[in-house]
């Protein structure tokens, strides 16, 4: 069962192209025509290159004389560059208590503008300790304040809600 997984992965190149007649392509890109894949590869192998099956969804099948270790190359550098370019989006946490200092306060939204700047959302905490819960309103309007104050870089995505002894606001960087 593998290994006929492992094979249909696999391009279909040179002798394991099953195919009465193909339509093939030399390595510049002319049309060669259709041909038996017996004289395609015996081209190709003249030209010390290989016969890679490019579509079987064709009628006839498509196949094109190149380079296959060349080609592989240029394939897993292409996917290489395109990991590179990926950029996922991470929850960064800032945490803070509703009695928080004005310079600590800015310290904690210097750093979520980074964040969003940076492309990741933030997740706003707030920890309530023993009795401070009564004090929730309060920490409603700090995050509502910090919401302002990250308006343009950021946009709420979850509003500020209460869950045990925290209080939580997402946001998400803007588009």
């Amino acid at each position: 069962m593998i290994d006929k997984r492992r094979q249909r992965e696999q391009p279909q190149i040179n002798e394991r192209i099953r195919f009465p007649q193909i339509r093939a392509i030399s390595n510049d890109g002319e049309q060669l025509g259709i041909i038996s894949p017996q004289e395609a590869l015996r081209m190709a192998e003249e030209k010390g290159l290989d016969l890679v099956l490019v579509s079987d969804q064709a009628n006839p099948p498509v196949c094109r004389i190149m380079d296959y270790g060349k080609y592989q190359f240029e394939q897993q550098k292409r996917a290489r560059e395109a990991k590179k370019k990926q950029h996922t989006a991470d929850v960064k946490e800032v945490k803070m208590r509703y009695k928080i200092d004005d310079h600590d306060y800015q310290v904690r939204v210097n750093n979520a503008q980074r964040f969003l700047k940076s492309g990741d959302k933030v997740k706003a905490t707030i920890t309530f300790r023993g009795r401070e819960i009564q004090h929730s309103h309060l920490a409603h309007q700090l995050l509502e304040r910090m919401a302002n104050d990250l308006q343009e870089v950021g946009e709420v995505q979850q509003a500020p809600k209460r869950e045990g002894r925290n209080m939580m606001m997402l946001l998400s960087p803007k588009k």
